[in-house]
């Protein structure tokens, strides 16, 4: 009866749409089509009620996480008072400045989540958004930085290969 369990477990688990596409190398496979670097970042967000993360895509075939949409920001909707982007101390290691937006695409120079590199400069995904990553090359993927309009001390990194985003602080110079 375990094993019975355990099997119709797994194989609802592989059903679902959250792990039926077809996965290569940490990308997603599906209707959905990153578009190129957005022209700027997102605009403030009107405040929500709750600073609720998305939890669905906006349309069928997008993914169910923060990605963007031609120049739409799909999911940075929560709002300046989002309590999971609060930063006690803002801008701790100082502003990025090497460039923002599409004219300036970094390739990544290693590291992970926690700290990752390009051209000298460092950076770490911010704590909600870890499980927004698991699909980036840390060795090899481009990145272009924007700055976040919402959330003091954050920057957004988007990923053109797989055309999500995720928040990202800056960690200073070498």
């Amino acid at each position: 009866m375990f094993k019975l369990a355990i099997t119709l477990l797994a194989t609802s688990l592989l059903l679902s749409p959250a792990f039926a596409q077809e996965h290569k190398g940490g990308e997603q496979h599906n209707n959905f089509k990153p578009s190129r670097p957005p022209a700027r970042g997102p605009a403030p967000a009107k405040p929500q009620a709750h600073g609720e993360p998305m939890k669905a895509p906006e349309r069928g075939g997008h993914p169910a996480v923060p990605h963007v949409d031609g120049n739409k920001w799909v999911g940075h909707d929560t709002g300046r008072n989002d309590p999971r982007f609060h930063v006690d101390h803002p801008w701790e290691h100082g502003h990025f400045t090497a460039g923002f937006g599409p004219q300036h695409v970094w390739h990544l120079g290693g590291g992970g989540p926690s700290r990752f590199w390009f051209n000298g400069f460092y950076f770490s995904v911010a704590e909600p958004d870890l499980a927004l990553v698991s699909g980036w090359n840390w060795s090899t993927d481009e990145v272009v930085i924007y700055e976040d309009p919402d959330h003091d001390g954050y920057y957004l990194a988007y990923n053109p290969r797989l055309g999500t985003y995720a928040h990202v602080t800056f960690l200073g110079n070498q």
